[in-house]
């Protein structure tokens, strides 16, 4: 499932397509997703401007003139892509996915200046949902949400608090979003392994100068993802159609029985990768290099 750094970089590519651009039509081409999608949905996007283009954690929020907000969720399949005429891509710039199949195009905007805007879902693990922008602190998907990574409420003290009384291990607190938005599987694994954490250390135990290299971690390796344009596992694009590529960076995710990288005083881990199963989702670590 897309995490935060791909829910950022499809924002970033959908921005030119969308923000500033009035929606000029809007089709719906079944009933639902992974949800319901909301009560007319075509006709209370049709001929209003979208006024801005934000993301909350996992989730992309076009704030729209009607006032408005229209979220979105890739699920596991979930892509946008866009179409224009004036819109070239250059060739050899980019790894591109494989078109999608249109069967799945499940929502398509056409938008102000000859621009279309496609979700296309195959598993339709993804959802959208309207709401009152002035209602956006009582939504039930915003409303329990931690911090930003990137944000100035993050913090070691932030993390030791939130974490306070825990007694589950640190691996699966950093999934629950109220600790932190927008962290997955791989970027919990990633930032453990930079901050030398076992993921099986119980979360409570994350204070001081602990809690301040996880913190340090988890934003240092979300903006770089974010830079990589994110990581594809399997599903996932850009909105341009462009491939992540932190999935080459990868430190711990994936790479059982690879060689540590980790390094001491005393030299390069000799240790190798290992995985393990933490509410049912691998977990990769090296036991010598995180305690």
């Amino acid at each position: 499932m897309p995490e935060l750094p791909e829910v950022e970089t499809v924002r970033r590519g959908l921005i030119p397509a969308m923000e500033g651009r009035r929606i000029l039509s809007a089709q719906v081409n079944r009933a639902d997703l992974r949800f319901a999608f909301p009560e007319r949905m075509a006709e209370r996007l049709t001929a209003v401007q979208v006024e801005r283009l934000d993301r909350r954690a996992k989730y992309l929020l076009a704030r729209l003139g009607s006032g408005e907000t229209l979220l979105m969720h890739l699920g596991m399949s979930g892509r946008f892509s866009i179409t224009a005429d004036d819109m070239a891509r250059q060739p050899g710039d980019f790894v591109y996915a494989a078109p999608a199949n249109p069967a799945h195009d499940h929502v398509v905007l056409e938008m102000e200046g000859g621009v279309r805007v496609t979700y296309n879902d195959p598993r339709r693990f993804g959802f959208m949902a309207l709401f009152d922008t002035a209602q956006e602190a009582q939504n039930p998907y915003l409303a329990q949400l931690g911090p930003e990574p990137d944000s100035n409420q993050f913090s070691g003290p932030h993390l030791a608090a939130a974490l306070k009384g825990r007694r589950s291990p640190i691996k699966t607190a950093l999934l629950d979003q109220r600790v932190v938005a927008g962290l997955g599987n791989i970027y919990v694994c990633e930032a453990l392994w930079r901050a030398r954490i076992s993921p099986r250390r119980l979360a409570h135990t994350i204070v001081g100068k602990r809690a301040d290299a996880l913190a340090v971690a988890v934003r240092n390796v979300i903006a770089e993802a974010i830079d990589a344009g994110g990581s594809t596992l399997r599903d996932y694009a850009g909105a341009d159609g462009a491939l992540g590529y932190f999935q080459h960076r990868f430190d711990a995710y994936g790479r059982e029985g690879e060689p540590c990288r980790g390094s001491s005083a005393s030299g390069v881990c000799a240790k190798l990768i290992s995985r393990i199963v933490q509410q049912g989702r691998s977990t990769f670590f090296c036991p010598d290099c995180q305690r």
